[in-house]
């Protein structure tokens, strides 16, 4: 193979076929995506599919609200049915500190047009039966979040962007990106050389690599985390939302007849390793016991492990390199990519086409751990 393209987007998660999409539908021609596995075979495909607005930082609210809204007329602008449900997402608190974090969240999401709002852990059960108010303050919720299934968001854009004239390529490793002096000419490929003059890189966990071959620090990290499975229960209420307790990092919801469940592991070190393992299931069984001693009861029947791309303030990366032209890069989600796909889609779209996105994500620049600006989120999965 020896082509060209306008734009060489790399990665074939929901971020890079949200970006191929994007572009090909705004009419830039020669949009060619490369994917060394099968798509959404990285990080998209182990995600459990959640969808929100309900973040501390304002950037991740615009981002969250804006793909809400892309989310619900997706089948409609693409065919497809991703089961989408907009069950909402229940914040658990059971500490005076994370009350009032979630109170101004809640008032800073409010002002930007979310309808989250507080309430009392009586509410809180009556939304989600299944847990227990013991040590409960309050709780954050929002009717507009919920989940649907990571694959079918990146087939349907895929499907979408081809139709628009993308090419897409699977299969196919990037081996090493060409520069003449501080200009991409070239991005080479385990099935040859592609010329362009700009790429993308939305490679996920494994972007730091990426990164390098054109001398860009793109300071990201993979993380194991794991998730379970469990066999089908009595019937939840039809609203039954993405449960979290905050202070455990516990998570579920319904997946088909039973619950996907998961949570954080503090004794996990960063690494590619996505094999599981049973040496967080203490851990879990323990917030399980305290917060929802239900689930308890409940044979596990499945799960997997997937990565997270980790940055160090838990922050996306979005932005274009300034030592280097063209290498535009949307990365390090820290669990947050799949939700954020949608917007970031047209974000990096407008970056490449030189508009003003809708957003302002200079402040998720790459360049903010240098000038040590870092941008923390707190409302993290």
């Amino acid at each position: 193979m020896n082509t060209q393209a306008a734009v060489v987007v790399i990665g074939g998660g929901v971020i890079g076929t949200s970006i191929a999409y994007h572009l090909a539908r705004a009419g830039v021609r020669d949009v060619v995506l490369v994917e060394r596995d099968e798509l959404a075979a990285g990080s998209t495909s182990r995600a459990a599919g959640g969808v929100r607005a309900q973040f501390s930082d304002e950037l991740n609210i615009q981002l969250g609200a804006r793909s809400l809204e892309a989310f619900g007329r997706f089948e409609q602008e693409t065919g497809h049915d991703i089961g989408l449900h907009r069950v909402g997402y229940l914040f658990l608190l059971s500490t005076p500190e994370d009350v009032a974090s979630f109170e101004a969240g809640v008032r800073l999401q409010n002002s930007l047009g979310v309808p989250s709002r507080m309430i009392d852990p009586a509410a809180a059960r009556r939304l989600s039966p299944l847990i227990t108010t013991d040590g409960l303050l309050a709780a954050a919720h929002s009717p507009d979040d919920g989940h649907c299934t990571p694959e079918a968001v990146v087939h349907g854009y895929a499907a979408a962007a081809r139709a628009h004239g993308a090419r897409i390529l699977r299969h196919t490793e990037v081996t090493g990106v060409e520069l003449r002096g501080d200009h991409i000419t070239a991005v080479t490929t385990t099935l040859g050389r592609i010329a362009t003059g700009t790429v993308v890189c939305a490679a996920g966990a494994w972007s730091r690599a990426v990164g390098a071959m054109v001398g860009v620090d793109l300071p990201v990290q993979p993380l194991r985390r794991q998730i379970a499975v469990t066999e089908p229960l009595a019937a939840l209420p039809p609203a039954f939302p993405m449960t979290i307790d905050f202070s455990t990092s516990l998570y579920f919801h319904a997946e088909g007849p039973g619950l996907l469940v998961g949570m954080s592991d503090p004794d996990e070190r960063p690494g590619f390793a996505t094999d599981t393992h049973d040496r967080w299931i203490p851990r879990l069984y323990a917030a399980m016991e305290r917060r929802a001693p239900a689930l308890l009861d409940l044979r596990r029947t499945g799960g997997w492990a997937g990565l997270y791309e980790v940055t160090p303030d838990h922050n996306a990366l979005i932005g274009e390199a300034s030592t280097v032209s063209r290498f535009l890069y949307a990365t390090g989600f820290s669990g947050h990519g799949f939700l954020q796909g949608p917007a970031v889609g047209e974000v990096v779209r407008d970056l490449c086409l030189g508009r003003v996105p809708f957003v302002d994500v200079s402040p998720l620049s790459a360049g903010r751990f240098a000038a040590d600006a870092p941008r923390p989120e707190v409302n993290r999965v």
